[in-house]
């Protein structure tokens, strides 16, 4: 689908790249591919000297103990002292350590790989940096609710500049997953439920990540996971099996890994579930035949943390022998942190079972990469003690945290325009995350200090014109009860104008290993809204979540809500901004919020049954839940903001699509209100009759932009058949001729359609 116009302007904020960007990615990624693609006789040189236990080494990723290391990142498994593992990287056994800090540590490991070890063959170092090193951004989750990608790519590009200060060279990051069950934790960590927007946000973050050049002293390189399909693990539960359909799981989980791989992404992870029966570790069809044989990838896969060894647990290996044949040949080049690769391969490239060539051809990739991020040349690369000192410490690096953190805020209510308030007003802010530090920053964040963001209640005292105006009380723990606490806060409510309510999940409530059955408030938050709500004063609640809740009683009929997901280090100032009106809130949902949590797994571009129910007519023998109806109580791509917009009706260029050609759908949007703002346009389809059942809509297009008040503009999107293909029964993109529906609108279930027909092909 192309736009107009073609590069963003004060008016446009585009959720697209100009072609300048693409052409200038292009031949990043161009660079970078010659390197893997030719034949290096510096490679070839060290492949005929290498042992088997060295070539299995470098295939070997282990936690880096040598340098101070989270404790509760992982389990604990495979596990060395310091001195253990530098004797093991001496003796060309590692090829990778991941998760370390601190450029004293690494040049010591790194020392001892490249001047100490027989091949002198340099370490990669890794780290999970899913949002951010030291400045922490919202999760990913939330800043997919700005949808701009370009603010993702500009955040990602900020954490790589501060990860190679902290001396690493390889991200696992993006998470790419398309998560539509609320209850998985993981939710957090990718950007929605939506295919679109995932695939623009997956691509925007490799190009952060890797920057100009794999070889600059600030780029990462990035690790697109989980592949694939680990956010349909079934119940929502974290490691769960998956059961799919071949065109679910090409048309829905594998198509943001394609993009991250157009981007320029050259590793990629497993993920840890199966799919249809075999674990993803082991799945040569997904990681050879579709990975390699179709996309052409030439990077290397790395298994998820001891994903070999789970093969054992899941029931398809009986030992860890047969656990590294399996996943090795099924392309699995890298092990992480099991040690089965360094222990297993020699031996069965000796007996046979593993040819010679697939192990060097493994090995190859991974030096190929090593060359490429220029460890070869400077094995200290991004090992400069001076620039770890300055480039943690960088104040643009804040300054953007606060933009994103704004941008990544969604006001979902907002009853008699209580919002924005007066900075004279009255506040009673209440609730256990009102003046909470150690639950802004969110899950996956191993290289940040917590002291250094700034809480809620920092944030609205400094922004008051008298900070005395402003009373806190917590009113309740996370999870329990506080003595007195509701009391107390019932009397703080009663003396402010306005309550300003802080409550819902902790960190540790979402990312990995952290399912929800109830994805509701905790009771005794809860039980503290509705005793405020009893006092009758405006309510505007502020929601810590790292997935979509189901909002109940007080919660759900607050005066005002905004989600404030978990924004990072500079979460106080952000809330500040959006609740007394310096940013006018934009965000937009990246997932639905249901009206009951028992409705997961719920995503609006879901399919139509033989008996829909249809709103205003009989329930009986329809689909349909006995306490809710099947809809979301806010859809995918609501939000609104402190301006109110107005669409005109949707205009088509044609009422026919050619085969080979296009259609231009636009639609005039006003703003009618006193106050300037942006709004998110929304483009969706819906495929009347095809081969296989299509979803009620999908989305395929947005913009952002930005309107004076009284000021309009007409938005324009253009359509080509490509835009309309689905995955058909033989496992094809195919387009097939008929009738469309089409929306311009401000979320999933708004608007009304025109439609289109799109034609057959010509004879030829």
């Amino acid at each position: 689908m192309s736009t107009h116009p073609s590069c963003p302007s004060r008016l446009y904020r585009l959720a697209h790249t100009c072609l300048g960007a693409l052409l200038f990615s292009a031949s990043v990624i161009a660079q970078d591919l010659a390197l893997l693609e030719e034949e290096d006789e510096q490679i070839e040189a060290l492949l005929e000297r290498m042992t088997l236990e060295e070539k299995a080494g470098q295939l070997t990723a282990l936690a880096d103990n040598i340098r101070s290391l989270n404790p509760h990142t992982n389990p604990d498994v495979n596990q060395r002292r310091a001195d253990e593992l530098l004797a093991e990287v001496r003796a060309g056994r590692v090829g990778v350590l991941f998760n370390g800090r601190g450029i004293k540590g690494a040049r010591l490991a790194q020392h001892a790989a490249a001047e100490e070890s027989r091949m002198k063959i340099p370490l990669l170092f890794a780290g999970d940096v899913i949002h951010g090193y030291r400045t922490v951004f919202p999760i990913p989750l939330a800043e997919a609710a700005s949808f701009e990608p370009e603010l993702a790519e500009r955040t990602a590009r900020v954490a790589a500049v501060e990860a190679t200060a902290g001396g690493l060279h390889w991200n696992f990051a993006p998470m790419v997953d398309i998560a539509r069950d609320q209850r998985w934790g993981r939710v957090a960590e990718g950007s929605g439920e939506d295919v679109y927007l995932g695939k623009l946000f997956a691509a925007a973050r490799v190009r952060g990540y890797q920057g100009k050049s794999l070889a600059s002293e600030d780029s990462v390189l990035a690790t697109p996971k989980h592949f694939a399909a680990y956010g349909a693990v079934s119940g929502g539960l974290d490691y769960n099996t998956v059961e799919i359909s071949p065109q679910t799981l090409r048309e829905v989980h594998l198509p943001p890994f394609r993009a991250a791989f157009d981007a320029g992404a050259l590793s990629v992870m497993t993920s840890f579930n199966e799919i249809n029966g075999v674990p993803a570790t082991a799945n040569y069809e997904l990681l050879t035949t579709i990975l390699r044989d179709e996309w052409g990838f030439k990077g290397f896969v790395v298994s998820d943390y001891t994903a070999d060894m789970e093969l054992i647990a899941h029931g398809f290996a009986e030992n860890p022998r047969e656990a590294t044949k399996l996943a090795f040949l099924a392309g699995v080049d890298m092990s992480m942190q099991s040690g089965y690769y360094v222990r297993y391969l020699p031996e069965l490239v000796r007996s046979g079972e593993i040819p010679m060539t697939t192990l060097d051809q493994s090995v190859r990739r991974v030096l190929r990469l090593k060359k490429a991020l220029g460890l070869f040349d400077d094995p200290y690369r991004s090992l400069d003690p001076e620039r770890e000192a300055v480039d943690l410490k960088r104040p643009e690096h804040r300054a953007l945290a606060r933009e994103a953190a704004r941008r990544s805020i969604v006001l979902l209510r907002n009853e008699n325009e209580l919002l924005p308030l007066s900075k004279s007003t009255k506040i009673a802010l209440i609730g256990p995350f009102a003046d909470d530090r150690q639950n802004l920053h969110g899950p996956w964040t191993l290289f940040a200090d917590e002291q250094e963001a700034i809480t809620v209640a920092e944030g609205i005292a400094a922004a008051l014109d008298d900070p005395s105006l402003l009373q806190v009380v917590k009113g309740s723990d996370f999870e329990a009860p506080l003595p007195d606490g509701i009391d107390a806060a019932v009397q703080a409510a009663n003396e402010a104008d306005v309550v300003v309510l802080a409550i819902g999940e902790t960190q540790q409530m979402s990312g990995e290993a952290q399912s929800r059955t109830n994805i509701v408030v905790p009771a005794a938050q809860q039980r503290l809204a509705e005793a405020l709500s009893e006092t009758g004063k405006p309510l505007v609640v502020l929601l810590r979540n790292g997935r979509a809740l189901a909002l109940q009683g007080a919660v759900r009929d607050a005066d005002a809500i905004l989600v404030t997901w978990f924004l990072g280090s500079e979460t106080g100032t952000a809330v500040a901004d959006v609740l007394f009106g310096d940013y006018n809130p934009s965000g937009r949902l990246p997932v639905s919020f249901p009206i009951e949590p028992g409705q997961q797994p719920f995503f609006y571009n879901h399919k139509r049954t033989g008996r829909p129910y249809v709103e205003g007519g009989p329930p009986q023998f329809k689909a349909r839940y006995r306490e809710a109806p099947y809809a979301a109580l806010y859809p995918f791509g609501h939000g609104l903001s402190y301006s109110k917009f107005k669409y005109g009706p949707v205009r088509l260029s044609a009422t026919t699509l050619p085969w080979d050609g296009f259609i231009d759908v636009s639609a005039e949007i006003t703003n009618v209100s006193e106050r300037a703002g942006e709004e998110v346009v929304q483009l969706y389809i819906h495929d009347r009759v095809a081969s296989l059942t299509r979803p009620v809509r999908e989305l395929k297009g947005f913009r952002k932009i930005y309107l004076e008040p009284g000021a309009s503009t007409v938005v324009s999107f253009r359509l080509t058949r490509e835009d309309l293909q689905f995955v058909g029964p033989d496992l094809q993109w195919v387009a097939e001729p008929g009738a469309f529906d089409v929306w311009i609108a401000p979320s999933s279930t708004a608007g009304t359609p025109s439609t289109f027909v799109l034609e057959g092909k010509p004879s030829s």
